[in-house]
């Protein structure tokens, strides 16, 4: 078997961690790459996504780009959604990404917007 990288164990602990606590509750998964943030609210039970927003949403273009705004408004926008699909508690996935800068921001940009974690 390959060695994993350091990304691969980080995203691996935080997803094992996220099993033993999460007790059924839908979780908010973050991605971010160079360019643009996505996250999305899954329910892993059923195997479907509930609510989904990114920085390349139509919606959000005045604020794209690899910001914090733009993070902001990804985590305002998926936040609105869950709560129109009847989610208001979720676990944050951070996947192998530290919890800082962009992945903060979404995440506290969706707490104001109603989320609890």
């Amino acid at each position: 078997m390959a060695k994993l990288s350091l990304f691969d164990r980080r995203r691996r602990r935080v997803r094992t961690a996220l099993r033993a606590h999460s007790a059924g509750k839908p979780r908010l998964s973050v991605h971010r790459s160079g360019r643009h943030i996505y996250a999305q609210v899954i329910d892993d039970a059923a195997g479907t996504t509930i609510a989904a927003a990114s920085s390349l949403d139509k919606d959000l273009k005045p604020a794209t780009g690899a910001t914090k705004d733009s993070a902001a408004a990804v985590g305002k926008a998926v936040a609105e959604r869950a709560r129109k699909a009847g989610v208001s508690s979720v676990v944050f996935d951070r996947g192998g990404f530290l919890f800082h800068g962009r992945v903060k921001a979404l995440a506290d940009a969706a707490r104001e917007g109603g989320l609890e974690f």
